[in-house]
C-alpha cells in the first residue's frame, strides 16, 4: 500500500514537473527580454555621463565623469544599493547580448573579415561592460569606495608595470593607439552606418531617432581622442602620472581654450548616445542565434 502511495505521489510529482517545463519563459523573449534591458543599462550610463560632464563643464557638480563616477553617484543616492543592483544587472544582461553577437552571431552579420572585425568590437564592447559591472557589484560590498580615485591609481600602477618591462614604452604608445583606433571607428560607425536597419519601427520614428546615433557615435568616438593622447604621451615621456581614467581626460579638456563649451557639446553627444541606446531597447531588431540551441 505504502508502495502505492509512493507511486502515486511520483507521478503526480512528475505531471506538476511538466506541466511548469510546458509553463516556463520562452528563451527566445526571456533572452530578447534581457537584451533590450541590457540596452537599457547601457543608455542609463551614458545619459548620467552626460549630465555630470555638463554640470562638470559649469563648475555645478565636483563629481568625477565617466561610467565608474555614474556608479560612484548612484552609490551615495538614497536607495543606492538598489540602484547599483538594478545597474549591474542590467549590464550583466548587456554581456550576455554582446556574447550572443560576437560568439554566436546572433545578428546574423556573417563571417567574412567585415563581420569578423564587427563582432571583435562586440566582444571586446562585452569585456568592458563586464569589468564595468564588475565594478558595480565591488561598490556594492564596500560602501564609501572611491571607484573613480581607484581607476586613476591602477590605470597608473598598471601603466608604471608595462613600462618597466622591455620595449614597455612602446607598448604603452600602442596602447594609445589602440585607444585613438576605436575612437575613430566610432566616428567612422557614426557617419557612415544604416542604424535604421537594426530598428523595428516605424519609418516617421526611425528618421526622428536615427540623427540621435550619428550625432553619439561621433561625440563617443571624439571623446576617446583626449585619453588615447594622455596614454601616448605617457609613453613617449615614461611618466605613468599622466595616466588617468576615461573620465579625467574629458575633464583634462576643460583647461583648454572653450574647454567648457568642448565639454558642454561632448556631454549632449554622450546624452545623444544614451538616449539612442534607450531607444534600441525598445525598437532595435533582437534576432535569435543562428548557432545556439534554444529547445
Amino acid at each position: 500500500m505504502n508502495l502505492r502511495r509512493a507511486e502515486h505521489h511520483t507521478e503526480t510529482l512528475i505531471r506538476q514537473a511538466r506541466k511548469l517545463w510546458r509553463r516556463r519563459p520562452d528563451t527566445r523573449l526571456l533572452l530578447e527580454g534581457l537584451a533590450r534591458f541590457g540596452y537599457g543599462a547601457r543608455g542609463f550610463v551614458y545619459l548620467s555621463i552626460g549630465l555630470i560632464l555638463m554640470l562638470t563643464a559649469h563648475d555645478l557638480t565636483s563629481q568625477t565623469a565617466g561610467s565608474t563616477g555614474v556608479v560612484e553617484a548612484l552609490a551615495r543616492q538614497p536607495l543606492g544599493r538598489v540602484w547599483l543592483i538594478l545597474l549591474g544587472v542590467g549590464l550583466w544582461a548587456f554581456v550576455l547580448w554582446r556574447v550572443l553577437q560576437s560568439v554566436f552571431d546572433a545578428d546574423n552579420e556573417g563571417r567574412d573579415l567585415a563581420a569578423i572585425g564587427k563582432r571583435a568590437g562586440q566582444a571586446v564592447s562585452g569585456v568592458v561592460y563586464g569589468l564595468l559591472a564588475s565594478t558595480v557589484f565591488e561598490v556594492l560590498d564596500e560602501v564609501y569606495a572611491n571607484p573613480s580615485a581607484d581607476d586613476v591609481t591602477e590605470n597608473q600602477e598598471k601603466a608604471r608595470a608595462l613600462m618597466d618591462l622591455p620595449f614597455g614604452k612602446e607598448m604603452l604608445i600602442g596602447i594609445g593607439l589602440v585607444i585613438l583606433a576605436v575612437g575613430i571607428g566610432n566616428v567612422v560607425r557614426g557617419i557612415r552606418s544604416d542604424f535604421a536597419r537594426d530598428l523595428a519601427c516605424s519609418e516617421k520614428i526611425c528618421k526622428r531617432v536615427v540623427p540621435l546615433a550619428h550625432v553619439g557615435y561621433v561625440a563617443r568616438g571624439l571623446a576617446y581622442f583626449p585619453l588615447a593622447g594622455l596614454v601616448m604621451l605617457a609613453g613617449f615621456r615614461e611618466r605613468e602620472s599622466e595616466i588617468t581614467s576615461f573620465g579625467g581626460a574629458l575633464e583634462a579638456v576643460e583647461t583648454l581654450p572653450a574647454g567648457p563649451w568642448l565639454l558642454t557639446a561632448t556631454a549632449l553627444g554622450l546624452m545623444a548616445f544614451g538616449a539612442f541606446a534607450l531607444v534600441e531597447g525598445r525598437f532595435r531588431r533582437i534576432r535569435p542565434p543562428r548557432d545556439l540551441d534554444l529547445t
